[in-house]
C-alpha cells in the first residue's frame, strides 16, 4: 500500500499549478498534475500577454502554458489529462488524503489546490464568437491593447468600477453599462467612477449582443431595460466585470471558504485549514488575479508543502 501513496499531487494546471509542480518536481517530490477540463487554466482564452516577466516580446496565453508545462515535464512532473470529480481529505497530520479522478483512486502525502476561478460572462453566444477578438473579463490583462479607443464595461459592482477607472486612464472612452438604476459599488468606489471624466454611466442599459467583422468587436447592441429602446455603441473593446467564480465545489465542506466560495488561507501562507493541503492561485484569491500573482503562490505552496513532508521524518 505504501508505494501507492504519492508525496504531492496538483489539482489544477494554471500558472500557479505548473510553477507548484516545477519547484515540487526539483525537490524530488515526483508530482502528479492533473489537469482538470480547460489545461492551462484561464490564460489559454487570452491571446497576448504582455505582462509576464521574461517575456519581452509579449506570448500568447496557451503559448505560455505549453512553456511551463515543458518545464514542469523536464524535471519529471507526471502531468495527466483527467479532472479531480472528488476529494476525501484526511484531518490528521501525517494523514493521506484520497482524491478520485472518475472512478481511479489517488492517494496522496499533499495536495495542492490550483483550481483558480471562472470569469462569469453574460451567457450570450456572442461573447464566445468575438472572445480573443475584443471580449474579454479582465482590464489589467487586456487593456493596454486598447489605448486611445472606446470600451464598454458590463457590472455594477466593485469589479466593474475598478475596470471602468484602470481602462479610462488607458482608452479615450469608457461606457459603463448598469443594469439596474444603481451600483452595488462601495460608496468609494462610485465617487471615483463619479470624478473620471471619460467614464459615461448608462443605468438601466443591458448588452444584448455584440456586432463586427472577423470576429472582431465593431460594436455592442444594448437595450434601455425600461423603455425597451435598442441602439449600438461603436466600440473595440468590451469588458465583461461582473465577478469571478472560484472552483472549489468538490472541496466544500471539508475546506474553509470564505462568503465568495474561495479558499481561506492562512495569511502569507498556501496552507489551509487540513494538514499537508494547500491552496494556490485564484483560487485563493480574489483580489489580484493575475498569472504572476498565482505563479508566486504555486511556489510558496510547493515549499510549503516539502516543509510539511520534511516535518514528517
Amino acid at each position: 500500500m505504501e508505494e501507492n501513496i504519492l508525496d504531492c499531487v496538483i489539482v489544477g494546471s494554471g500558472p500557479s499549478g505548473f510553477t507548484a509542480a516545477i519547484y515540487a518536481a526539483r525537490a524530488d517530490l515526483k508530482p502528479q498534475l492533473y489537469t482538470g477540463l480547460e489545461p492551462g487554466g484561464q490564460l489559454t482564452t487570452t491571446t497576448e500577454v504582455d505582462n509576464f516577466p521574461g517575456y519581452a516580446d509579449g506570448v500568447t496565453g496557451p503559448q505560455m502554458m505549453m512553456d511551463l508545462q515543458k518545464q514542469a515535464e523536464r524535471f519529471d512532473t507526471k502531468v495527466i489529462y483527467e479532472m479531480i470529480t472528488k476529494a476525501e481529505f484526511s484531518t490528521e497530520v501525517g494523514g493521506v488524503h484520497k482524491l478520485w479522478a472518475g472512478k481511479k483512486e489517488i492517494l496522496a502525502r499533499t495536495v495542492i489546490i490550483s483550481t483558480g476561478a471562472t470569469a462569469k460572462y453574460l451567457g450570450l453566444d456572442d461573447e464566445k464568437k468575438y472572445s480573443g477578438g475584443g471580449v474579454s473579463a479582465c482590464a489589467t490583462c487586456d487593456g493596454f491593447f486598447y489605448k486611445g479607443k472606446d470600451v464598454i464595461v458590463v457590472g455594477a459592482g466593485d469589479t466593474a468600477a475598478e475596470e471602468a477607472t484602470y481602462l479610462a486612464k488607458l482608452t479615450n472612452k469608457v461606457t459603463l453599462l448598469v443594469r439596474k438604476d444603481h451600483f452595488r459599488a462601495s460608496k468609494a468606489m462610485i465617487h471615483r467612477v463619479s470624478n473620471t471624466p471619460n467614464i459615461e454611466v448608462k443605468f438601466n442599459h443591458e448588452l444584448i449582443g455584440i456586432q463586427g467583422e472577423n470576429n472582431l468587436v465593431e460594436r455592442g447592441v444594448v437595450i434601455n431595460n425600461l423603455t425597451q429602446e435598442k441602439s449600438t455603441i461603436d466600440v473595440h473593446g468590451i469588458f465583461i466585470a461582473i465577478g469571478h467564480k472560484p472552483n472549489t465545489e468538490i472541496f466544500a465542506g471539508q475546506i474553509n471558504l470564505d462568503e465568495n466560495g474561495y479558499i481561506n488561507t492562512i495569511p502569507g501562507t498556501t496552507l489551509t485549514n487540513l494538514p499537508g493541503v494547500f491552496a494556490a492561485g485564484d483560487v485563493q484569491d480574489s483580489h489580484y488575479r493575475q498569472a504572476i500573482t498565482a505563479a508566486g503562490s504555486g511556489c510558496m505552496a510547493a515549499m510549503d508543502a516539502e516543509k510539511y513532508l520534511a516535518g514528517l521524518e
